[in-house]
């Protein structure tokens, strides 16, 4: 912009002193030499360039909030499935998301979510969990959140009573089912609400929250009205820094969970994380990972999980190699096995993420 305005400077002025070099004749009707104050030209001229400078300075401070900041990231899938519902065919997909966030006081953040990509069609993207919008660009949520006290709350769209949990897991998972280190159910199914986080400063961390449906169409959704799918959530954590544990309750619909994590990551060794949650059904799930964190210029990721509360002895098993390739891309390719009601599934999958 500087280099602009001297340019533009130097445009204006030119003019006028080419003006003092031009012949000029001196007549009663004609403006003379003496007619003419060169320091007085050019400081109309300064002066008017600076205002222009000042009004463009404005309009680039003032297009965006200094506040606001994007980020972007991408996934890339490359895999296939032997015995997999979309056939053994190696496939590739993608999904995109970017976060916008603002801050009002410097204290709170307003943000906003957007995905897109087509990882949501295939075998390899359900286990993988990848987003598939069609290649259409998705809301997929707006939250603010900001302090009450000593506490932190976040309310808006996308968000369940977990979105304030601490949790004790340091797993690294390749799949969606490995995720959660085995809680897959403590978010509750209710797609807009509340959590509220406390953290004590000893470590200890209680956190709760609700949420229900909106938009409703008919009367088996609202929000946290009797006709509604509600989901509650409250969840007690100790963390420190090699150790830590959890325990939530939910209560989702006509179903409550409870959940317990727990997590072990010596200095020197790979880190231990565990996982159970029961259901008022008394069906149980378990979970259990290591994660090698420097094992050549990345770290290894070995776990397993079974495949949900009511699957019975249904597991599926992971490992993967993650490494970073720069400081924005990120390669891990990984194999499970999934046990099913007929022929396990297999599958080799190849992710690179971006992040930007």
């Amino acid at each position: 912009m500087r280099k602009f305005m001297k340019l533009f400077k130097s445009l204006l002025v030119a003019p006028a002193t080419l003006g003092l070099l031009a012949p000029m004749s001196a007549t009663a009707n004609e403006v003379t030499i003496n007619d003419f104050n060169p320091a007085e030209e050019l400081a109309i001229t300064n002066s008017r360039v600076d205002g222009l400078e000042a009004r463009l300075n404005n309009f680039e401070a003032g297009s965006f909030s200094e506040t606001t900041s994007a980020s972007f990231g991408s996934t890339f899938y490359v895999g296939a499935v032997e015995n997999g519902a979309s056939g053994e065919a190696t496939t590739f997909t993608y999904d995109f998301g970017m976060d916008l966030s603002t801050s009002f006081t410097g204290e709170d953040s307003f943000d906003v979510a957007i995905i897109g990509g087509n990882a949501g069609a295939t075998s390899v993207d359900g286990i993988m969990g990848g987003d598939g919008t069609t290649d259409v660009l998705t809301l997929d949520g707006v939250s603010y959140t900001f302090p009450l006290g000593s506490a932190t709350v976040i309310v808006g769209d996308g968000v369940g009573p977990d979105d304030m949990n601490t949790g004790a897991c340091a797993y690294s998972a390749f799949t969606d089912l490995l995720s959660d280190c085995g809680s897959n159910n403590v978010g509750g199914s209710g797609d807009s609400g509340f959590a509220i986080g406390y953290d004590f400063g000893n470590g200890f961390t209680l956190a709760g929250g609700a949420a229900g449906g909106v938009g409703a169409t008919d009367e088996s959704d609202g929000l946290f009205t009797e006709e509604d799918a509600s989901s509650f959530g409250l969840e007690a954590a100790y963390t420190a820094d090699t150790y830590g544990f959890s325990v939530a309750y939910t209560d989702d619909e006509a179903t409550t969970y409870w959940s317990l994590q727990a997590m072990v990551a010596p200095e020197g060794f790979p880190s231990i994380s565990v996982g159970y949650e029961t259901d008022d059904d008394d069906a149980d799930a378990i979970f259990a990972g290591l994660t090698f964190e420097e094992v050549g210029p990345g770290s290894v990721s070995l776990g397993m999980a079974s495949t949900g509360t009511d699957a019975g002895d249904d597991y599926q098993y992971e490992l993967s190699y993650s490494y970073p390739l720069n400081d924005g891309m990120t390669i891990t390719p990984g194999v499970f096995i999934t046990e099913t009601a007929g022929d396990d599934e297999t599958g080799v999958v190849v992710t690179t993420s971006f992040s930007f």
